[in-house]
């Protein structure tokens, strides 16, 4: 079975949106992914989601129920009534990351309450961590918050930060106190684009400072929906620049996903070992 096709899917359930990937192997090092999809929870169950989430990705992918071989969630998804296996956030984060990016040794996960930096092997062994310990003022849902105070969407804030021509310093640690400094810098007619380019040079130093107590070097991907803003990610490599840093930063368009092929890629592993030792599979494995 070592070097038969199996697809298998992952889930990772965040704090804010559910993510899915249908991934194909070979057993001998070729992987594939087959579909993705990315969907906010907006105040809906979590679970309901991944289970409408999980019926699309797989219609997408073109594969039957029965030909899926592992199902497995990561980050809040141990409740998924239909998973066969659970992997741990970091370790999935990790796979999925060298998956979209093979030159990647460090990760910095964005999430919508928590930001993590973590190093890897080319195995996608997780080799050390750091993780934010203050409030939500480095997250993805408070630039999301953020977004709503100046009336734009988070598909618009990257290109207007890279048209800022002054940016406007955000040094408040706090998510409370950062966005009082923002409806401040509205009040005093401070033009958008500088705005956004302040606030993402504020989170950047902060990402950086994870990045660099990690101690990552080479190619760091930034993954979780926030590396979709072209400008915070350019932020980010700044600040690296300013700081002389020997990390080089990248994003992908599927980074998002990284949670969730990382974890079909573990289920895929943990199920061929399973079946070389002869055992069967545990959980349900199918909706």
């Amino acid at each position: 079975m070592s070097g038969a096709d199996m697809i298998t899917a992952g889930i990772d359930v965040g704090s804010s949106a559910v993510k899915v990937a249908v991934m194909r192997t070979d057993g001998r090092g070729g992987e594939e992914m087959l579909s993705g999809r990315c969907e906010r929870m907006r105040r809906r169950d979590a679970l309901e989601v991944a289970r409408a989430v999980f019926e699309e990705a797989l219609a997408e992918s073109g594969a039957g129920r029965g030909e899926i071989g592992y199902v497995a969630t990561t980050g809040e998804g141990e409740g998924v009534d239909f998973r066969t296996g659970h992997f741990y956030g970091m370790t999935t984060h990790a796979r999925g990351g060298l998956f979209l990016e093979p030159e990647a040794r460090a990760v910095i996960d964005i999430g919508a309450l928590h930001t993590r930096a973590l190093l890897m092997d080319g195995r996608a062994k997780v080799l050390g961590y750091r993780m934010t310990s203050q409030c939500a003022s480095g997250s993805g849902q408070f630039l999301e918050n953020i977004t709503r105070y100046l009336g734009v969407t988070l598909e618009e804030i990257g290109p207007l930060s890279l048209a800022a021509d002054d940016p406007e310093k955000c040094s408040s640690i706090c998510a409370v106190l950062a966005e009082t400094d923002v409806i401040n810098m509205v009040s005093r007619g401070i033009p958008v684009p500088n705005i956004l380019k302040g606030i993402h040079q504020s989170m950047a130093g902060r990402y950086y400072r994870l990045i660099a107590g990690a101690g990552a070097r080479g190619v760091v991907l930034v993954t979780g929906g926030p590396a979709a803003d072209v400008g915070l990610v350019r932020a980010l490599q700044e600040e690296a620049a300013a700081n002389r840093s020997p990390v080089e930063i990248r994003s992908h368009p599927r980074s998002v996903l990284a949670g969730a092929i990382g974890a079909a890629l573990w289920g895929a592993f943990r199920a061929r070992r399973l079946a070389e030792k002869g055992l069967a599979l545990s959980g349900a494995g199918g909706a």
